[in-house]
């Protein structure tokens, strides 16, 4: 997956700074997204798997996408074709998401609670992570009554586990010690 990523991300560079430019950040996101989602349709996979001239996998893809693309994307569709690089249009599509959140000075946060949280503690929560990460927050809730109290907050290479399970088991680990 990594090498994936490795040879996606020129691509996604390339787009993102060209829409900087172009100031059409929402645009080629949409873009990238709707591409990425033709890419992934098996009856595409014939014709991105290298056997077909990329001449008419360019007219394909573009036609499949029809008004979702400008002459700009048609532009990137067909340098992915040439290349024969149109399944790396997921991994570019995802960093560019990337690169815009980045962009922007937000970060996205998982929140696994034990209970559903209410407006204030979720206003509350988002401050303090704001404040310690430096960026606008997003948070992406969801619930997990195993936790039986806490949370586990997930935002980039960054997990904070408050749950009642993880000091249970710490405490565990302490006294078979």
């Amino acid at each position: 997956m990594s090498e994936l990523t490795t040879v996606a991300r020129p691509y996604a560079i390339a787009a993102f700074n060209f829409a900087v430019e172009k100031s059409a950040i929402d645009d080629w996101q949409a873009m990238l997204a709707f591409a990425a989602e033709v890419s992934m349709n098996d009856n595409m996979h014939h014709y991105m798997s290298g056997a077909v001239a990329s001449g008419l996998v360019t007219d394909v893809f573009t036609k499949v996408c029809g008004e979702q693309l400008n002459e700009h994307g048609k532009n990137l569709i067909k340098v992915l074709a040439e290349n024969n690089r149109l399944t790396l249009l997921p991994e570019i599509s995802t960093l560019y998401n990337e690169l815009k959140i980045e962009s922007e000075k937000q970060i996205n946060v998982d929140v696994l609670s034990a209970a559903i949280l209410s407006d204030a503690q979720l206003t509350k929560l988002s401050a303090a992570l704001e404040k310690r990460f430096d960026r606008k927050v997003q948070l992406n809730c969801s619930v997990d009554p195993t936790l039986i109290a806490g949370m586990i907050i997930k935002a980039g290479d960054t997990v904070i586990d408050g749950s009642v399970n993880s000091q249970l088991n710490r405490l565990n680990d302490a006294l078979q010690a």
